[in-house]
């Protein structure tokens, strides 16, 4: 594991510091991502490289984009289209195919030619390209699409839930996300229905992805929750409603914010402008037009001083006071501050 870097904004330049507040790569890109699995990508002459998290660039080649490094490879995409580096930067997997997913248990998912398969960490088909559509690995099983109707494979590219829906996700744990008419359920992995197709896709919000063991779900022009064991855990009751964090999830009750735990009952009453997702066990507020942090019982521990505010990650909050970038800890000491603002 490597320690946390933090992005960090100078003069219009992204740079990054470690925990303590020690720049540990100067302020010198116009773009940064931000570092995951110890790597991160940088634009370069309006295009990306990698970046390690010792300040190290690899240059062999520049890409349009740098995916996230799963199983020691990250996606790249050239021009139009895509393949893998390794860790040195170096293409192992030339960039020949349409589209391709992160490494999932040793395989990827590739389109070639208007049709998908699943390569091996060489880039050889280990399952042909005979599939409309495909999705990345989850114990075994993947979802794949035969003439747009989509099913479960195993690694052989057999399909051991047979294609039923018009849309499927990869499995999260037991159950996956499967799409008929437009709306969504759930399937177990023995292809059982646990939740028929029922649930609304909302614009902007991110439906049938677990969190904490939970999904947010719309119908009838409210927001509820369904759990990772596939039943309906909260009945969709509210009029908004955020992601699940540490057994809390934000909603939004007659245009005020509080939080429900996992069996729909109140923690901490509406009151708030806004509010976020809890981490490291505490979650931004808005009150009176400034975001503050509270703890899981609703006290504010960090007064709302500050325009914005982010989670909490590895002990680390970026927030914007007077437009600036801070970072502060949980005792509301700033750590880094940004030093110069674009005129």
């Amino acid at each position: 594991m490597h320690p946390p870097l933090f992005k960090i904004r100078d003069n219009g330049y992204f740079g990054f510091i470690n925990a303590e507040g020690e720049v540990i790569i100067e302020p010198q890109f116009l773009d940064v991502d931000h570092f995951r699995n110890g790597y991160t990508s940088v634009q370069l002459n309006g295009q990306r490289a990698l970046l390690d998290h010792l300040g190290r660039l690899y240059v062999r080649r520049l890409y349009r984009s740098i995916g996230i490094f799963q199983e020691d490879m990250a996606r790249v995409q050239v021009v139009k289209t895509m393949g893998f580096i390794d860790k040195k930067g170096k293409e192992v997997i030339s960039a020949v195919f349409d589209e391709v997913s992160d490494f999932s248990q040793g395989l990827a998912a590739a389109k070639l030619e208007g049709s998908a398969g699943f390569i091996d960490q060489k880039g050889a088909f280990i399952a042909p390209p005979i599939y409309s559509g495909t999705g990345n690995y989850s114990d075994g099983l993947a979802p794949a699409a035969l003439n747009g109707i989509w099913g479960f494979v195993d690694k052989t590219g057999k399909f051991v839930i047979e294609p039923s829906w018009d849309a499927a996700s990869p499995f999260q744990g037991n159950v996956a996300v499967i799409v008929r008419d437009g709306r969504w359920g759930l399937v177990n992995r023995e292809g059982k229905e646990c939740i028929t197709p029922q649930f609304e896709f909302v614009k902007g919000h991110v439906q049938g992805e677990f969190f904490d063991g939970m999904a947010l779900s719309y119908r009838d022009g409210k927001f509820g929750f369904v759990g990772q064991n596939g039943e309906i855990a909260i009945e969709p009751m509210f009029d908004l409603a955020g992601d699940f964090g540490e057994n809390l999830a934000l909603v939004e009750i007659n245009g005020a914010f509080g939080y429900v735990d996992k069996t729909g009952k109140l923690i901490i009453m509406p009151k708030f402008e806004d509010a976020g997702v809890f981490s490291e066990g505490l979650a931004q507020i808005r009150s009176n037009g400034k975001w503050g942090y509270i703890d899981t019982s609703g006290q504010f521990v960090i007064p709302p001083v500050y325009e914005k505010a982010s989670p909490f990650s590895n002990g680390l909050a970026l927030v914007v006071q007077h437009s600036k970038w801070l970072y502060i800890n949980k005792n509301q000491q700033v750590i880094w501050e940004e030093k110069k603002l674009i005129s």
